[in-house]
């Protein structure tokens, strides 16, 4: 088994991402810079799926280990995963893109991605880990990120030193403790109100089910109707906003709307309205509310109040009639 107990965690320090493959020779330079313990460079760039940003780091299982924080080194799921071809997701990347765990995403112009893991990775910007073998596929460009760890009272040195070395063009940040406060693996955003109600569904893995889960939220609602809503509000997770309104996630809730109706789906304890383990069920508890379960023109209503507007009304419904035609099991 992969991972687990045994690691010492060697956080980066700075984290520099440099417009091509850092030579070897820069490399040893900035292992002999004061106060620098450690060095070492990795595969990146970035991918897009269904035309949103990925930013992805392509490491070695095994090496990349003690760069993470301790909660994330012992998670054996995290590193056969990456053994396995698959991707590790950064967990709030994760909630903002509405990336669901198990699922497999297109990548445009290249292989699919299957998401089989998530992990707060306290590295500014990325999005998600890959193995090497994956990261060539991807076309990541070899070489071009860079982390370096030594003692956090020398960060604003060694970044100095990164800087001076990797050029002007280099994109150099101080990542401070590495993970600090806020490590582990799956962590949720920042934590609505407490105690948030609870209507488990817990974590499918697919929007589908996800969708059939949460319509026994509400009795008598179809689930079509929350996945004819995902589909028109954020395409199933794939494009969170916010929106011109100011709406979120993947079933774009207005935070007034959210704080009212919004569900801890998953039992973490936290109801987050980037989650679609929390977003798709508070939907459903939405709709409930204003009497979508009825049916008729109670459900016509009732998805007016979630968009006031008929011809969204019409567009939902004609969706939720599709899938019914094409998921006539339910």
């Amino acid at each position: 088994m992969i991972g687990g107990p045994g690691v010492t965690p060697t956080p980066p320090r700075v984290f520099a991402i440099a417009p091509a493959s850092v030579p070897q020779e820069t490399l040893h330079k900035i292992s002999a810079l004061k106060h620098v313990q450690k060095v070492a460079a990795v595969d990146a760039g970035a991918v897009k799926v269904s035309g949103a940003g990925l930013n992805l780091l392509a490491v070695d299982p095994a090496q990349f280990r003690s760069w993470t924080p301790k909660v994330v080194a012992d998670q054996p799921a995290v590193w056969e995963a990456l053994a396995k071809g698959e991707m590790v997701a950064s967990g709030d990347s994760a909630r903002r893109l509405g990336l669901v765990l198990g699922a497999a995403y297109q990548v445009d112009g290249g292989p699919r991605l299957r998401v089989a893991a998530s992990a707060t990775l306290g590295l500014p910007g990325v999005d998600g880990l890959v193995g090497p073998e994956l990261g060539r596929r991807l076309g990541l460009l070899p070489g071009v990120a860079v982390l370096v760890h030594g003692p956090e009272e020398r960060v604003a040195a060694m970044d100095a030193g990164v800087r001076k070395l990797l050029g002007k063009d280099a994109q150099v940040v101080t990542v401070g403790g590495g993970g600090g406060a806020r490590s582990g693996v799956g962590d949720t955003a920042e934590k609505a109100p407490a105690a948030p109600q609870r209507v488990l569904v817990g974590r499918p893995t697919s929007y589908l089910e996800l969708y059939r889960l949460s319509a026994a939220v509400c009795p008598g609602l179809s689930w079509t109707v929350l996945a004819a809503i995902g589909q028109v509000e954020s395409s199933h997770g794939r494009n969170n906003g916010p929106s011109s309104a100011g709406a979120l996630g993947p079933m774009q809730f207005m935070p007034a709307t959210w704080k009212a109706y919004g569900v801890d789906g998953d039992g973490d304890g936290v109801a987050d309205i980037w989650s679609p383990y929390d977003a798709v069920p508070s939907a459903a508890n939405y709709l409930c509310a204003t009497g979508a379960n009825q049916g008729g023109e109670k459900l016509r209503k009732a998805v007016w109040h979630y968009n006031h507007s008929w011809s969204y009304v019409d567009k939902v419904l004609g969706i939720a009639a599709g899938y019914a035609q094409a998921y006539p099991d339910g």
